[in-house]
């Protein structure tokens, strides 16, 4: 298929990427390349997709409505999966413009491309953070998420919302995936698990929030890529079983979809440590903090539908994962 992939500079969307043309897709990636973090690594990244013969590269902005219009109707893709986004949840207490740029205007722009080029199906990167203040474990897709505590949050509810319309509008079947904390090689190093390897090997205290008791789904990248994947070979069908008078948020008399995409299995944030410490043969030093204003102290996903409609199952333990990661960052840094 020829598939387009929005942000495939990014930790997520390079390995997606890569995974799809392994198996002969044609992927035209697109990514603006900027400085939220580190370029080199975000260039890297795009190297190892650029050596491919399969891979075009679009370079520029989701919100750039002229470029995307172009590049939809130059490439014709097949189907859409649309990981660009700002991210981070602190940062959108400092810079909430941005948020509404990539987000909100952005996907505006995919999801009109879409409906206008006749997109067979499009997956869409959501998050765990749509929870919100939410406690009852483990996070169920059949319930509201109408309580976000960051604006980050609130855009990826509102992804939701809108492609629901268009769905509903316009017969676009979208699939939204509410990804948990991913981690593994190539990874964002704005995510706790770099900046703690960083420090620990630099003999720099790390910053424990919660005082490190949050538990979190820490989800390997290989295993996020493998989801949606089948997610994305899965096009979404109206739920027959669909009830206007007990709505189920997840489905809908629309072909539309949202799942949760996470490891089943939540990692209390002191074991992470423990584990990281071991595969670096180095003790942290912590420094206990409260929790930050918009994170969330715990996540768990069920993901009982993922596994249901795409035999979704991760595999990866976290023992082994951080390993990898660890492998990974000693051989990239040279360490």
């Amino acid at each position: 298929m020829k598939i387009l992939i929005t942000g495939t500079a990014g930790f997520i969307g390079s390995t997606l990427a890569l995974k799809l043309m392994e198996r002969g897709d044609e992927v035209i990636g697109v990514d603006n390349v900027n400085d939220y973090y580190d370029v080199n690594l975000k260039l890297a990244r795009l190297e190892r997709v650029k050596a491919h013969a399969g891979f075009t590269e679009v370079r520029g902005n989701l919100e750039d409505a002229a470029l995307m219009s172009e590049t939809f109707k130059k490439h014709q893709p097949q189907r859409v999966v649309n990981l660009a986004a700002q991210a981070g949840v602190r940062y959108s207490l400092e810079n909430p413009q941005a948020y509404i740029d990539a987000n909100i205007v952005g996907f505006t722009n995919i999801l009109e491309n879409c409906r206008h080029n006749k997109v067979e199906h499009l997956v869409y990167a959501s998050s765990s953070s749509v929870y919100g203040n939410h406690t009852d474990m483990p996070f169920s897709i059949h319930k509201s998420v109408d309580h976000p505590v960051s604006l980050y949050a609130a855009t990826k509810k509102a992804n939701e919302l809108m492609a629901h319309t268009y769905s509903h509008l316009f017969q676009l079947p979208t699939t939204g995936l509410r990804f948990f904390t991913v981690y593994g090689p190539w990874g964002r190093p704005d995510m706790a698990l770099f900046l703690f390897t960083k420090n620990i090997l630099a003999g720099k205290p790390i910053d424990v929030f919660n005082y490190g008791k949050h538990k979190r789904d820490f989800t390997f990248v290989e295993d996020i890529v493998e989801g949606v994947i089948r997610t994305l070979d899965n096009v979404a069908t109206p739920d027959e079983a669909w009830d206007s008078n007990n709505p189920d948020p997840a489905t809908s008399s629309a072909p539309y979809r949202v799942y949760n995409i996470g490891n089943n299995k939540p990692v209390d944030l002191e074991h992470y440590i423990s584990t990281l410490e071991g595969c670096l043969n180095r003790t942290a030093e912590k420094n206990l903090l409260p929790l930050q204003a918009g994170d969330v102290p715990d996540t768990y996903a069920d993901v009982s539908d993922l596994i249901k409609d795409v035999n979704y199952k991760p595999s990866t333990s976290v023992e082994e994962g951080i390993g990898r990661f660890v492998d990974w960052y000693l051989d990239y840094y040279k360490v």
